[in-house]
């Protein structure tokens, strides 16, 4: 549904508590590569950063699909709730490159049957993370 002069709805914003605030900022920031867009500090000790990861979309799944999502990319179920996935151009460096810097690997990278390359992690700020890489037609790099 879009509103009388375009879209009702122009961002997603993903709210994370992180016991680790400055740990969590260095690994999407500094290592993942989210650009920052926002910090904020307070006069109480307070801090806020916004990072851009690019475009946000929600998807809904019921159980059965994250099931079968769980299935493909890791053997068994695993998922939270929750869990965030970034598109990446490159699963497999990106996926070493966040267990250097301190995520536990769930999954190493895995061709699903929807043509994409997926890893999963256990990220700082309690995040379940999945990586994605989409391929072209023969399962190859885009």
């Amino acid at each position: 549904m879009t509103g009388t002069d375009g879209p009702r709805v122009l961002q997603m914003r993903l709210v994370v508590e992180a016991s680790d605030y400055d740990e969590a900022v260095a690994f999407y920031r500094d290592v993942l590569g989210a650009a920052e867009e926002l910090t904020v500090e307070g006069d109480a000790g307070e801090k806020v950063t916004i990072l851009d990861v690019g475009r946000a979309t929600l998807e809904l799944s019921n159980p059965a699909q994250v099931a079968m999502i769980d299935e493909v990319e890791v053997g068994r179920r695993v998922a939270p709730r929750l869990r965030v996935a970034f598109e990446v151009t490159d699963a497999e460096g990106v996926t070493r490159d966040l267990v250097a810097a301190g995520a536990d690997l769930i999954a190493a990278p895995t061709r699903t049957p929807w043509r994409s390359l997926n890893a999963r992690l256990a990220a700082p700020g309690d995040l379940q993370v999945t990586l994605f890489e989409e391929l072209d037609e023969e399962g190859t790099r885009a």
